[in-house]
């Protein structure tokens, strides 16, 4: 074989090998076929921005720390916890929204998680208008995920920057951008 073949093989070679590590890393993700790549580790919720961030009253505070315990149960796609979860959230709604307290109680209803996942996002944005109107310091990020819901998409909210998807839990951890900094 001549030099300039083996050449042009070689950058043959190299530019399919980077096209296909583009394509991985641009993807929002495939879901993953392979137990050994499907990583089954549950995120905790530390809420470590919590104590930068502070709302106008108290029922807002609450109702977001409960959400955010709703969002980790389900990025852990842990249904039981997600009821528990929202048991929780419907007890701290009080008067805000009645619309809020109706989806939360069926979130802690019902044991299916992908409906638990679609009422979560019914609840988000629902709830926005309530978390925009009453920050009074530090920072809440929307996030978003275009492929849920049969690529209808998704938002939630999260005290951190990092993507923990709860539509998708382990199988796309990481799948969404954030599309809005609330402050």
């Amino acid at each position: 074989m001549n030099l300039n073949k083996i050449e042009k093989m070689t950058r043959k070679g190299f530019t399919i090998l980077t096209a296909i590590a583009i394509c991985s890393l641009s993807s929002c993700g495939e879901q993953k076929k392979n137990a050994e790549t499907n990583t089954s580790t549950k995120v905790v919720s530390k809420n470590e921005n919590l104590d930068n961030l502070t709302f106008k009253d108290s029922t807002t505070e609450k109702v977001f720390k409960n959400y955010l315990l709703l969002r980790t149960a389900l990025v852990n796609s842990d249904a039981s916890a997600a009821q528990s979860s929202a048991v929780k959230l419907s007890g701290n709604i009080e008067e805000k929204s009645e619309v809020l307290k109706t989806i939360a109680q069926q979130i802690a209803e019902t044991e299916d998680l992908e409906k638990q996942r679609k009422l979560f996002s019914d609840f988000t944005i629902e709830v926005e208008p309530l978390i925009k109107e009453n920050i009074a310091q530090g920072v809440i990020y929307k996030q978003f995920c275009p492929m849920a819901f049969n690529g209808e998409g998704g938002s939630w909210f999260s005290d951190i920057d990092q993507i923990r998807n709860p539509y998708y839990g382990d199988k796309m951890l990481k799948c969404g951008s954030i599309t809005e900094t609330i402050q």
